[in-house]
């Protein structure tokens, strides 16, 4: 299963971490340098939740806890 949210579409996006090396020129140095970048995934905050379909049912998916605080979604 995709780790995207049934309401928003939120899906995990890609990202660096960036390691630098140096001592800071505020603080009397020449300043700091990238030294290595390593790819990362950011992932989206998702919960598994039931909520109610339009015909009357309920569903159990994978929603964003930004969709559920806004009142998106309704819990069953």
């Amino acid at each position: 299963m995709a780790r995207i949210c049934a309401i928003t579409g939120k899906r995990p996006t890609k990202g660096s971490i960036i390691h630098r090396k140096g001592q800071s020129k505020k603080s009397g140095g020449i300043g700091t340098h990238v030294t290595k970048k390593t790819s990362r995934t950011f992932k989206p905050n998702l919960q598994r939740i039931r909520i109610k379909t339009a015909n009357g049912g309920t569903k159990r998916v994978l929603v964003s806890v930004k969709a559920i605080k806004a009142g998106l979604v309704e819990k069953v």
